[in-house]
């Protein structure tokens, strides 16, 4: 009788340590488990949008303003008098100027691409993030990785030389050559003899 007992609390004291092993294991499954989520949630980027005056503008064909999601792959279109700012967090911003469309991608490894169909864009790329631009019109260019970097599609025009001054300087303000000619018409008409006198001397008697 007392073998019987000894043998059945073994059996309860091992099944006893079975379960709480079982438990044990299942705890720590579940913590690990919502770190590795915790993780790739912190990781995740979304565009957050912010418009001129909180004008609506067109993201995948619908209507969005400041504050709107806007998810990789979105087509986003604004129009005369319209502008937008996507904010990509860690990885840049994405400045679209009025009359643009432009199809967005970006990814959690940093990389964003903006596919420029028509109008201007600014891509603005932070150090460890690498930005491309591509237009339809055949534009390509690359942000550097390395350091805080732009580009813009629509670069502004080198700007010429500034224009010369006309008309001023020299006498009167009317430029050099003008002042020359004055001087060189009054010496010529100094060096003329007179051929009137206007008080000639009386003739002698």
């Amino acid at each position: 009788m007392n073998l019987k007992r000894r043998n059945g609390f073994r059996a309860i004291a091992a099944l006893l340590l079975f379960s709480f092993a079982q438990v044990g294991l299942q705890v720590g499954l579940a913590s690990r488990l919502d770190r590795t989520t915790a993780t790739s949630l912190a990781v995740q980027i979304v565009g957050r949008l912010t418009t001129k005056n909180n004008q609506p503008i067109t993201v995948n064909g619908l209507h969005a303003a400041t504050g709107a999601s806007v998810l990789t792959g979105a087509t986003i279109e604004t129009g005369n008098d319209q502008s937008a700012t996507v904010d990509l967090g860690p990885t840049g911003s994405l400045e679209i100027d009025q009359n643009t469309r432009v199809v967005l991608t970006y990814d959690e490894q940093r990389n964003v691409k903006a596919h420029v169909l028509s109008g201007c864009v600014t891509l603005r790329t932070k150090s460890g993030a690498t930005g491309e631009v591509i237009s339809d019109q055949g534009f390509t260019a690359r942000t550097n990785p390395a350091a805080d970097d732009s580009l813009n599609n629509c670069p502004s025009p080198t700007p010429g030389p500034p224009p010369q001054p006309t008309g001023q300087g020299g006498l009167f303000g009317l430029g050099r050559a003008a002042t020359i000619a004055i001087f060189a018409a009054a010496g010529a008409a100094a060096a003329t003899p007179l051929f009137f006198d206007d008080n000639p001397s009386p003739s002698a008697p």
